[in-house]
């Protein structure tokens, strides 16, 4: 399998579509200086490679107030592969990621009830073996969140 090589020109589309993601291929092919035949041939392969995908990003204000919850975990060095990866699997969790500093593992989700935040941090998250602290901070106000950078949805909704 070859790894697809991402250069300026997909870069560039990438950038428009992140502005506007229903911006026609004819009109990124017009700002872009390219043809149409060409945009629809990068995103093609942009998708097959899984280096974009296209969704519907929800505006987490509208959704009934829910909470954004990051979760900080301490666990064995040994395990956090292993952690992050069960983590990822939770539908709760919209975002793992792997740190160096004080959490080894940081988890970002939306929570509609602070008994759900504790069914996830103390009841399944620090009952898995490798894990030595759980720690919760729930946002009390949201000043800027750009969902470009981690999409967080509330996976209760979604089901």
């Amino acid at each position: 399998m070859t790894t697809y090589v991402v250069d300026e020109l997909d870069r560039k589309i990438i950038e428009k579509l992140t502005a506007d993601a229903r911006a026609s291929n004819r009109h990124l092919a017009q700002a872009l200086g390219v043809t149409e035949g060409t945009v629809r041939g990068r995103i093609k392969r942009l998708e097959a490679s899984n280096l974009i995908r296209f969704s519907a990003v929800t505006n987490v204000a509208l959704i009934g107030a829910p909470k954004v919850v990051l979760i900080g975990i301490q666990a064995q060095l040994s395990e956090v592969q292993a952690l992050c990866q069960k983590i990822a699997a939770m539908r709760e969790i919209g975002c793992v990621i792997a740190m160096a500093g004080r959490f080894d593992i940081l988890c970002v989700g939306l929570f509609s009830s602070l008994e759900d935040v504790i069914e996830i941090a103390n009841n399944r998250i620090l009952a898995m073996p490798g894990v030595r602290h759980v720690e919760t901070s729930i946002a009390v106000s949201t000043l800027k969140y750009d969902f470009r950078v981690a999409k967080i949805i509330d996976r209760k909704r979604e089901a």
